[in-house]
């Protein structure tokens, strides 16, 4: 997300790098890159000329410190004014009320509503320790019912069966009161989408909410459709008391206009982005920590929290235990710090959050390639628990079998075990000078020649980041 945006903004700060102080002209000529760095990231075109009026009116006032370059003085300007835009700070869901406080989800068929209440669900389930009950109250798409049905199984919320011949507002009473009756925490109801905005849709959208009476109702919408998502949902606001937006479709969008759009175009908050197609893939939404993203600084903090509650912490104490007394690191623990890594969005997912990563040039990012995870886990599935622990043993017919188990062919085996034994030489080092030793191998690794190694960044890493 945001990568064309940052790449141009980028080029801004380049340009002002070793001029002596801000002037009309230079302000001018940053200003005019950023106006088109925002139009080309789909940002509303209202929202795009307020915000370059800020730039230029802080800019042209601000006394620039001896210590800082004009590039730096005009980032902190963008990114204080990008914070401000997107609105200040993370704005949390509400949920004081008397148990069960009832969450209302609306938006447009296949903007990614229904995925979006179980990955709720979810992160209410694992970062909120709430118990979650969920109901479907879209009677008019046959497979949402089921949908829902299997997605609450996956997250393990309490699903309250629904049927199509029923009202949307009878199922809405009913699972409210079986909520109640269970002690339930939160209760989230799926709405019925529609392939635009109609006026029977608004009609009985409205009907539940005053039937239901939510704390919170959160309007889902695609990123991906840029300024249109923001107006799609003005118009939703118009007809309901939308408390917040949650932004799917972000790990496909390069653009990120909607982001910048929604808040000043409805004055309502987003509240989470969809980072992916898993229901894991929930984040809030910090409008500090995404301005830095987008100006390269990246967003440690967000990597730091994933990492702690993504990363199977028994596991990684486990291995640390493992390498401190000298016993090898084999192919299992390999495994396990790829499925970790996997459990985090993957490589990619995580270079999004590393600071300076607008300046990696592309064709090292091409190499990071999130399906090599998948296809290394894969083959090493398909070794015996003998080639896992003794990977020397693993020769020609060995390798034949592995790769026909796992669909790839014998080079990719190879491919793999030479991953493997470069990472056992660095868990090695382990033993004797700890993480220091470690990161100053992976460091020399990622900034070699070759960049990245096939298949990304090499897993494993006792006791720390699950790489």
């Amino acid at each position: 997300m945001f990568d064309n945006l940052s790449e141009r903004l980028g080029g801004v700060v380049k340009k002002l790098r070793g001029q002596g102080r801000l002037t009309d002209q230079n302000i001018k000529d940053a200003t005019r890159e950023v106006r088109m760095a925002l139009l080309e990231a789909d940002v509303a075109l209202p929202v795009v000329r307020s915000f370059v009026d800020q730039v230029k009116e802080k800019a042209l006032g601000e006394e620039v410190a001896k210590s800082l370059t004009p590039g730096q003085v005009l980032v902190k300007i963008v990114h204080d004014e990008l914070v401000a835009l997107m609105g200040e700070a993370n704005e949390a869901l509400d949920l004081a009320a008397q148990p069960p406080a009832v969450i209302m989800v609306a938006g447009l068929q296949g903007s990614g509503k229904t995925t979006s209440v179980a990955k709720l669900a979810r992160w209410l389930r694992q970062s909120r320790k709430k118990s979650v009950s969920v109901v479907s109250c879209d009677v008019y798409r046959p497979a949402a019912i089921d949908q829902l049905r299997t997605l609450a199984a996956e997250v393990e919320a309490d699903f309250f069966p629904s049927t199509g011949d029923q009202r949307p507002l009878d199922i809405a009473r009913a699972a409210l009161e079986h909520a109640r009756r269970q002690h339930k925490d939160v209760l989230i109801v799926d709405t019925a989408g529609r392939l635009h905005v109609d006026e029977r849709m608004m009609d009985e959208i409205k009907a539940l909410h005053a039937g239901i009476n939510p704390v919170e109702t959160l309007f889902v919408v695609d990123s991906m459709t840029g300024q249109d998502a923001a107006n799609t949902a003005r118009a939703f606001d118009q007809a309901l008391p939308l408390t917040g937006v949650i932004l799917t479709k972000t790990d496909g969008d390069a653009r990120g206009g909607a982001a910048l759009s929604i808040r000043q175009i409805t004055g309502k908050p987003i509240k989470f982005l969809g980072v992916g197609e898993k229901t894991a893939a929930l984040e809030p939404f910090h409008p500090e920590r995404m301005a830095s993203r987008i100006l390269g600084m990246g967003d440690v903090l967000s990597l730091v929290e994933e990492v702690q509650s993504k990363v199977d912490h028994e596991k990684t104490q486990k291995l640390a235990r493992k390498l401190q007394k000298g016993k090898g690191f084999d192919l299992e623990d390999f495994r396990d710090q790829m499925e970790q890594m996997a459990n985090m969005g993957g490589l990619g997912a995580m270079m999004d959050k590393l600071p300076g990563m607008n300046e990696v040039p592309d064709h090292v990012k091409s190499q990071v390639n999130d399906k090599e995870i998948t296809r290394s886990i894969a083959i090493v599935n398909s070794m015996t628990p003998k080639e896992r622990r003794f990977p020397n043993i693993i020769k020609g017919s060995r390798k034949r079998r592995i790769a026909s188990g796992s669909g790839v062919q014998v080079q990719d085996v190879n491919k793999l075990l030479k991953q493997f034994a470069q990472m056992q030489k660095m868990m090695k080092k382990m033993k004797g000078g700890g993480m220091a030793k470690m990161m100053r191998g992976l460091k020399g690794r990622l900034g070699g020649p070759g960049g990245f190694p096939p298949g990304g960044m090499p897993p494993g890493g006792g006791g720390g980041f699950p790489f």
